[in-house]
């Protein structure tokens, strides 16, 4: 994907004019037009450049997401649904300007029903306040994507994160939502059973399909109890390799695995400096156990002895709650922790998703092509779904090292494609990956586009995004 393949968007000027003027008169100041908030609004974290929208609204109700929807519809402007802002992939730009719906005062837990495990939530959420609620009832929400991501952005994306390989994705944890389509009428996608076989699956074709086809104005979540106990440890390997191939054992025998995380050797020097860790500068997992006081150490020591195998260990585990949430925070810095390797650089994060059989091959195939093209680029993953990242370097105002790396990223999704893999397990496409979308799925691109056509006719949703031109 190259910056030139970004899908242009023409701009509606009569029809922004007149919304612009629509929505400041509805919402007085829950609608701004200054340059910094809009383009806040349009921040994305990686390299893509900045396409601000020319309004941002603070609805807080499902009616008045509707009303913004209406009134653009009318007048056939953008609509860009924004949570925090944290994804990667251009998802909250506006490359045809537009109207920004901005759903952090869309902030209330609605209900939680802890006899059947599931809440119901605004989109405005996030991950942590929704956590910090639930404290007391024994319960917690599993996906944890790392950044504090909002609800309603993370079911859009569908994301996923560390606890996937034993939780799942938003995919799974959404029963159901409520959300505002392209011509303002809302709609509520099923109830709360836990299974359902009537009708069309629209909350999974609501969930991942980023902002285009409509905008999440509440969601029903399935909720897990809080473990007994909960041990965790990091594990040096001498090899990439070496710590891929623990991984797939791992998931082969079977052991009931909560997080089991890769990092190659240059993510470790970075974490080692930045998160200031006492472990080797050399590949690591960094591994987690959910469960009873006995199950945890028998999976431990499991661990230890597959680690063992593979040339890996010594496996240092511990139950002490403060020392794993030192492990995870360092975890979860990577992104910020790399970006101490070459100062003053940008980042281009990128994942992809392989079957896990495959995950050694493509990682060890990663790592020769980033020696190949002399790029900095750690690489880290979710290791136990065969997904993973790489975070390049770069020097954004080089034109020669952008077409670099573009270079090394279209190879790694190609590469990952061709072994039955997916070019985002979970960054959601957006606009850095359309490119991606037909080598990956042929002709259900085109009924992707049908599906769109069909929700969206005006083309008034996030547009610009996922759909290749």
């Amino acid at each position: 994907m190259a910056l030139s393949d970004l899908r242009p968007v023409e701009r509606n000027e009569e029809g922004i004019a007149a919304v612009l003027g629509i929505l400041k008169q509805r919402f007085g100041e829950r609608f701004q037009t200054g340059q910094a908030i809009r383009e806040q609004h349009a921040h994305t974290t990686t390299y893509l450049p900045t396409q601000p929208p020319d309004g941002v609204a603070f609805p807080e109700s499902t009616a008045e997401v509707q009303e913004i929807v209406r009134a653009c519809a009318a007048h056939r402007v953008p609509v860009i649904a924004f949570g925090v802002g944290s994804s990667l992939e251009g998802h909250v730009n506006a490359p045809g300007g537009g109207i920004s719906v901005d759903t952090s005062r869309m902030n209330r837990i609605l209900a939680v029903n802890a006899e059947d495990l599931d809440c119901t939530v605004e989109p405005g959420v996030t991950r942590e306040e929704l956590n910090t609620y639930l404290r007391d009832t024994g319960l917690f929400f599993p996906i944890d994507p790392g950044a504090n991501a909002s609800l309603g952005g993370m079911a859009a994306t569908r994301a996923s994160g560390t606890n996937a390989v034993r939780y799942g994705t938003m995919r799974e944890a959404v029963l159901s939502l409520t959300a505002v389509m392209a011509d303002g009428e809302a709609v509520t996608t099923g109830k709360r059973a836990k299974k359902s076989a009537a009708g069309y699956d629209l909350t999974r074709l609501i969930v991942g399909s980023e902002g285009t086809l409509g905008i999440i104005t509440a969601l029903t979540l399935r909720l897990q109890g809080i473990p007994q106990a909960i041990s965790g440890g990091v594990c040096p390997f001498p090899t990439l390799e070496a710590a891929s191939q623990a991984v797939i054992a791992t998931i082969q025998m079977g052991i009931p695995v909560a997080r089991i995380e890769l990092v190659n050797a240059l993510q470790m020097r970075a974490m080692k400096t930045y998160s200031k860790l006492d472990f080797p500068e050399s590949p690591c997992l960094f591994v987690e156990f959910h469960g009873s006081d006995a199950g945890v150490a028998e999976q431990a020591e499991t661990f230890g002895m597959i680690a063992e195998e593979n040339g890996g260990g010594p496996f240092l585990w511990t139950s002490v709650a403060e020392e794993r949430s030192k492990l995870w925070k360092a975890r979860h810095d990577a992104y910020w922790a790399s970006l101490t390797l070459r100062p003053g650089a940008k980042g281009l994060s990128t994942d992809v998703c392989v079957p896990i059989s495959r995950l050694a091959e493509c990682v060890a195939e990663t790592e020769a092509d980033i020696a190949e093209m002399g790029l900095i680029a750690p690489i880290v993953g979710h290791a136990g779904d065969g997904n993973f990242h790489t975070l390049c370097l770069m020097d954004p105002d080089d034109p020669a090292e952008i077409a670099k790396v573009e270079t090394f990223v279209a190879r790694l999704n190609e590469r990952a494609i061709r072994m039955d893999g997916t070019c985002t397990g979970e960054h959601g496409i957006g606009q850095g990956k359309a490119g991606f979308m037909r080598a990956e799925h042929g002709h259900g691109v085109d009924v992707m586009r049908q599906i769109k056509q069909a929700l969206d006719p005006l083309g008034i949703l996030n547009p610009g995004k996922t759909l290749p031109a």
